[in-house]
């Protein structure tokens, strides 16, 4: 079952699963070395599915003009199993839901280009190098309520 919660809605242990996850992930597996934890996860909202080994997928909704989602994060092990399709889809029901009107924004690594387009993202930048990792800006338009 997915779960959408605020930050204090997050309990101890799922937020520390969170930052194990994010840290293991984009530290770790991709070797960037940067401040995962960054000061932004009390103001988002968090969007994940545990099964019973642990979340399996995540990310968050940032707040702002645009809103942004960020940390798009399936584990390892559940890759290639369509987990990172329905965490996005249910990622832009809620913008829909809770942000109808605004642009959402989406800074992702570039050979996901494809993969985002079909939630009616739009690429806006050119591809550039983040951490070593080629990368592109891309927005999407929520309907109007």
């Amino acid at each position: 079952m997915w779960q959408v919660r605020s930050f204090e809605e997050l309990d101890v242990a799922t937020l520390e699963e969170i930052y194990r996850l994010r840290t293991s992930v984009f530290v770790v597996e991709q070797e960037c070395p940067y401040q995962e934890v960054d000061g932004r996860d009390p103001e988002c909202t968090h969007i994940y599915k545990k099964d019973e080994s642990g979340i399996a997928a995540y990310l968050r909704i940032v707040p702002g003009k645009p809103i942004a989602i960020g940390r798009v994060i399936v584990r390892k092990d559940h890759r290639k199993k369509g987990l990172g399709k329905a965490l996005m889809e249910q990622a832009m029901h809620y913008v829909g839901k809770v942000h109808p009107g605004e642009k959402v924004y989406l800074h992702g690594q570039a050979h996901l280009e494809r993969f985002y387009q079909q939630f009616g993202f739009k690429k806006t930048s050119e591809v550039h190098l983040e951490d070593g990792i080629p990368h592109i800006d891309m927005t999407y338009q929520t309907d109007q309520a």
